[in-house]
């Protein structure tokens, strides 16, 4: 999946953000590494694949694509604001864990990872582990883009609303 076109948009919403904010001279990446590991809770919490207490099944396939996308636009802007945009895919994801919530600590840790060591390795890597977990969850990078795409129209809307 070539991004390129994913991080312009994003880099655009990022600026409209910053300058309604006030924040150009802010460095968000911290911020933005919390907000990425509650958008991941949440994606969790969407699937249920760890409530072994629960009948109840997962949240239907939009929810948890739209809660999935959301941790994109976060993954992204935090590769903007490290300046590691250049020249990043998605290539052919292996899938290493045996199951969704396994993956979901494997991304809780490179994301650990990456906010102790920010280069273009460990971004690489929380980069790859999200996407993984998208396969692993059954989207296609088709289905990630147009999703993508429709929550980015959303977030300026929202922006524009006084969210």
């Amino acid at each position: 999946m070539d991004l390129r076109e994913l991080f312009e948009m994003q880099k655009g919403l990022d600026i409209h953000i910053a300058e309604k904010h006030q924040l150009q001279t802010d460095s968000l990446i911290s911020r933005k590494v919390l907000a990425l590991l509650v958008e991941l809770g949440e994606l969790a919490n969407e699937t249920r694949c760890f409530k072994f207490w629960s009948v109840k099944g997962a949240s239907p396939k939009e929810v948890i694509l739209e809660e999935f996308v959301d941790g994109v636009h976060f993954i992204l802007s935090i590769g903007l604001d490290c300046g590691l945009e250049r020249d990043v895919q998605v290539e052919e994801l292996v899938i290493e864990e045996e199951n969704v919530t396994n993956q979901f600590l494997s991304m809780y840790e490179t994301v650990h990872r990456f906010s102790a060591e920010r280069s273009m390795d460990t971004y690489r890597s929380m980069l790859e582990s999200y996407f993984i977990l998208g396969k692993m969850l059954g989207f296609t990078s088709d289905e990630i883009k147009e999703a993508y795409i429709s929550k980015n129209e959303v977030n300026y809307k929202r922006q524009k609303e006084g969210y």
